[in-house]
């Protein structure tokens, strides 16, 4: 018998019974027992393609050769005398080093804390500082910027790579427990600065475990090479590609970022049977000419691609010759409230999430969080089924207890999307409720554009919203209000955009500016945000604004 929430990476299923003690309570436990079974396959590959910057070749690891690197690390860690608790900020983007450095510091019971290279000095001082890193450890290339930011940060040193040494045997790891934090992901919330959401070694496993014991078209075992071009500061890569498969004995093909034109070939090349996407890079994909080699039926299984256009589902599964599967879920939900549309009726093309879990409790509400009638729209709110309702979800908002209250409020998770309910209980993904921008698979906090915006002195008050965009999904879009005495010319908007180029990560700078003499309001003298996303649409329709985004694009590559 074994407890509740204890993981087996090879049994393809969550083991929940209620005595005796957990196989594994870490992802460097559950790691130890795939080194030791499939010691000579391959684990961790990132192609040449993806390596140019720093290496002159593909880069590898068996999963014997990632215990060798990982207990290295664990020696170095050592010799600085990391504890259980203890946060480390790693910056190494999306190289494998983030995956060795997340296993070596489990082993201790320690976090990890993955930083964006691309976000603003002032976004990486407040990521540093906020989340209490005592250690930054960073590629090469990154120590001297990042040295500079944390001078002002007493807790925090800044070191190049570890030594990757030949040491003796590390021992068994016995500090970590299911409870204890794995990993610091921040993620733009709708209020203020990003949330920094604390996410344990259950979190990790119980999602390796959802994914393994999906069946059917997303059935997965120790053969499939699963290629992502996802960042491994986001949940999706490292808690979910990751530790999938981790716990099936599989590997994970790490790419740079997405590479449109060169993507089919590098799937073909690196013998990937399964892809992770974002529905902007599937739109993109679907705008190049048609070739007699688009048919990957004899080799891919199926591409795991939430957020896609509907439009694009079909055309996409026709074309590629395989399953496009949509899901839902949020860095906060985990797989306490996950949803995946891999089995039939799939409702191809019409934005279905899936059905609910037979282990996740919803509820669907109006805007005072009353149930609302079968089929109709509103909120979904989550939680696990039983007597822990957040079972398998984030621990909570780092040193924000209030925010984490707000979300649970009522014993449900505030999802903040609209989904309404078919008769045979599919989701279908109608629109999301919190002023979230949804650019390009990243989550953007309108009031965090904002409060960039009002630092600048020509502005007296701002609103940031969404506008559709054919390919990124949303696109940010800023109305602004001059101070008094400022002129409405054609230098404001640029001057605007570069202001936001430099506090921020340059997905977050608004695309879309447009001066007026005022915001509408409501009743109450709040910012309508409802007539703001109308306003923002008609103005994009008539031109009636200043497009900035050339300009975007091209920050993106310096």
């Amino acid at each position: 018998m074994v407890e509740e929430g204890c993981y087996h990476p090879h049994g393809n299923r969550l083991l929940v019974t209620d005595q005796m003690t957990c196989q594994f309570t870490s992802v460097y436990s559950a790691f130890e027992a795939s080194a030791e079974e499939h010691a000579d396959r391959l684990f961790l590959h990132a192609p040449h393609s993806a390596t140019k910057a720093y290496a002159n070749g593909p880069v590898s690891y068996s999963y014997s050769e990632t215990m060798t690197a990982v207990q290295a690390l664990v020696r170095a860690y050592a010799d600085r005398e990391i504890q259980r608790g203890d946060r480390i900020a790693v910056a190494f983007d999306s190289r494998l080093d983030v995956y060795l450095h997340l296993l070596a510091l489990n082993y201790f019971g320690a976090s990890i804390v993955p930083l964006n290279s691309a976000a603003s000095d002032s976004e990486l001082h407040y990521v540093i500082g906020h989340s209490d890193s005592r250690l930054l450890v960073a590629a090469t290339e990154y120590v001297g910027r990042l040295q500079r930011i944390c001078n002002s940060i007493d807790q925090c040193a800044v070191t190049g790579p570890l030594a990757a040494r030949k040491i003796e045997c590390v021992g068994k790891s016995c500090v970590g427990n299911l409870a204890t934090e794995a990993a610091l992901l921040y993620t733009s919330g709708t209020t203020g600065k990003p949330k920094g959401c604390m996410l344990s070694n259950d979190y990790f496993l119980s999602l390796g475990s959802w994914y393994n014991g999906l069946g059917g078209i997303c059935s997965l075992d120790k053969t499939d090479r699963m290629m992502t071009p996802l960042p491994p500061n986001h949940m999706n890569a490292l808690a979910t590609s990751f530790t999938a498969m981790m716990m099936c004995g599989g590997c994970l093909i790490q790419l740079d970022r997405f590479h449109p034109r060169e993507w089919w070939q590098t799937a073909r090349d690196e013998g990937a049977t399964v892809i992770h996407c974002l529905g902007v890079m599937v739109a993109i994909l679907l705008t190049f000419e048609e070739t007699s080699s688009d048919d990957f039926s004899d080799q891919i299984k199926f591409c795991f691609g939430p957020g896609s256009d509907p439009r694009h589902q079909k055309l996409f599964e026709d074309r590629f010759g395989f399953p496009l599967v949509e899901a839902w879920a949020m860095t906060e939900t985990g797989a306490g409230g996950m949803t995946i549309a891999d089995k039939a009726p799939r409702h191809v093309g019409e934005r279905c999430i899936g059905r609910a879990p037979d282990s996740m409790a919803f509820r669907i509400v109006d805007e005072e969080d009353n149930d609302v009638a079968p089929g109709t729209s509103g909120e979904l709110l989550v939680r696990w089924r039983g007597d822990d309702p957040r079972k398998h979800f984030f621990s909570g908002y780092h040193k924000d207890e209030a925010a984490t209250a707000e979300g649970w409020k009522g014993g449900w998770w505030h999802t903040g999307d609209v989904v309404r309910q078919g008769p045979d209980g599919s989701f279908f993904f109608v629109d999301r409720r919190k002023n979230v921008i949804r650019r390009s698979g990243e989550n953007i906090a309108a009031v965090e554009v904002e409060a960039v915006l009002l630092q600048h002195d020509l502005v007296s008050n701002c609103a940031v919203c969404p506008v559709a965009d054919e390919i990124r999904g949303d696109e940010v879009f800023a109305f602004i209000v001059l101070r008094d005495g400022a002129s409405a010319n054609g230098s404001i908007a640029p001057r605007i955009f570069a202001h936001c180029m430099e506090q921020l990560v340059y997905f977050k700078v608004p695309a879309y500016i447009a001066v007026v003499d005022a915001l509408p309001l409501t009743a109450s003298q709040k910012v309508s945000r409802g007539d703001v996303k109308k306003l923002a649409a008609t103005a994009v329709a008539s031109g009636n604004c200043v497009d900035l985004r050339a300009q975007k694009k091209g920050s993106k590559a310096r």
